[in-house]
């Protein structure tokens, strides 16, 4: 089943762009990745998808009901956690709590209070009184205990320290497994590499790939490292160099035999040689004329 489809969606603040014709599919229990840098489109996808911003032409369902004509049913089995979270103030962490559970007609009060005690969440402080990764923590409360089908996370452990990101994606991981479907916007990508089965790319407000995260992170090119003395000044596909004391490391998608003859006929102590990361991979896609924008 397709949780989330669009058809050429597109939006436009005015003249200036925000997406462009996306044409995406999420199936129902995926752990999807939208990867993309600050200004790409994320957030823009993400809040035409839930109804908070209306498209400007495309079509897009989610649970196969249309963004437009029915988000409040959309939103009634959804989760969603914004990369800012705002709330009222003078409010204490379990009334604003309550008041996410009663806006959607739902007692919550059992898995609210396992989540708290999962994220060290104290909820009888106020929330002006709180840290900004504190107050992330009720903003993934209110998105989590309801249970929802579907969770939409936007770019969702900044302010989080490490373990508390391990504990969530934990929280997450428990959640797919369990059937729950989650959309991951992030433009840290070890999130995306570490967690998601499938992701998209987006850039200037359009998807330029689309795959499983580890057809994704394959290419011809390799990451080759090593200490040692080697004339690299006529080999042919090297790019991304960097140079320290110890070692020099490049990526290198030209012929293998080349490589193999330079490497021979220098002097090598070390070598490794090995699959590029799913970063590396990303910036390929940003690039422009040789340098990334």
């Amino acid at each position: 089943m397709e949780i989330i489809k669009t058809t050429k969606l597109t939006k436009f603040y005015g003249k200036t762009r925000g997406i462009t014709e996306l044409d995406l599919t999420v199936e129902q229990g995926e752990f999807f990745g939208f990867i993309g840098p600050n200004g790409a489109g994320k957030s823009t996808t993400i809040r035409t998808l839930l109804g908070l911003i209306a498209p400007t032409s495309g079509t897009a369902t989610i649970f196969g009901k249309d963004i437009t004509k029915e988000k409040e049913a959309i939103l009634q089995d959804s989760g969603y956690l914004p990369s800012e979270a705002l709330f009222y103030q003078g409010m204490k962490v379990r009334d604003i709590l309550k008041l996410s559970a009663d806006l959607r007609k739902k007692d919550c009060k059992e898995e609210s209070g396992l989540l708290c005690d999962r994220l060290q969440l104290d909820t009888s402080r106020k929330i002006e009184d709180l840290s900004f990764g504190n107050r992330k923590k009720v903003a993934i409360v209110c998105a989590l205990q309801h249970r929802p089908q579907l969770l939409v996370l936007d770019e969702p452990t900044g302010g989080l320290d490490p373990l508390m990101q391990k504990e969530f994606f934990d929280i997450l991981r428990e959640r797919n497994k369990e059937g729950t479907t989650i959309f991951l916007s992030s433009h840290v990508l070890s999130e995306i590499q570490h967690n998601c089965t499938r992701a998209a790319i987006i850039r200037d407000g359009r998807i330029v790939a689309c795959d499983s995260v580890d057809a994704l992170s394959k290419t011809n090119a390799k990451r080759v490292t090593y200490s040692g003395s080697l004339n690299l000044e006529h080999l042919s596909g090297i790019r991304d160099k960097t140079e320290t004391k110890d070692s020099v490391s490049f990526l290198y998608n030209g012929d293998m035999g080349s490589l193999l003859h330079v490497l021979s006929s220098g002097q090598v102590n070390d070598l490794t040689v090995t699959e590029p990361d799913l970063e590396e991979v990303f910036l390929h896609y940003y690039e422009k004329d040789g340098e990334t924008v």
